[in-house]
């Protein structure tokens, strides 16, 4: 099974089930960002993870299988790119991007910020003029090494 049949199969799973990220990811034990992040193939997960995920939206086992499996990051990004929630996530980098890269290097030196070592989280945040979308991006600082 393909990567992109799998995220079809998920999908329709979980719209079938009528359950959130946020209620797979509890019934998994997962982060709910990280098991989307897997389950659109952009991750691999244990194949524990993946029979676990594969049996609660009652799924055959070769979802399990390519949940598993290695992706190819990023494959997708040329669709998904006009999107425009994500068209506006590639905006803040192209506006804040170099502020981010000054800020970071300021504080921890000549390094980057890594997405492997890595956590993200996904806030609603209510407030009366409208509510509010908090992103938390959390990765390991790594220095370049220099020889």
């Amino acid at each position: 099974m393909t990567k992109d049949e799998m995220r079809e199969q998920i999908l329709s799973a979980k719209k079938a089930n009528k359950v959130s990220w946020e209620q797979l990811g509890d019934s998994t034990g997962l982060s709910p960002v990280f098991l989307c992040s897997a389950c659109l193939g952009e991750n691999s997960m244990t194949p524990e993870d993946a029979k676990a995920l594969a049996g609660v939206l009652g799924l055959e086992p070769g979802v399990a299988e390519a949940l598993a499996d290695y992706p190819d990051k990023g494959q997708r990004y040329e669709t998904m790119v006009s999107d425009p929630l994500v068209y506006r996530l590639n905006e803040i980098v192209m506006v804040y991007g170099e502020t981010l890269k000054e800020v970071i290097q300021e504080k921890f030196g000549d390094g980057i910020m890594s997405a492997i070592d890595f956590t993200m989280d996904v806030e609603k945040v209510e407030d009366p003029k409208g509510d509010r979308v908090k992103i938390t991006m959390n990765g390991k600082f790594l220095p370049y090494k220099r020889w």
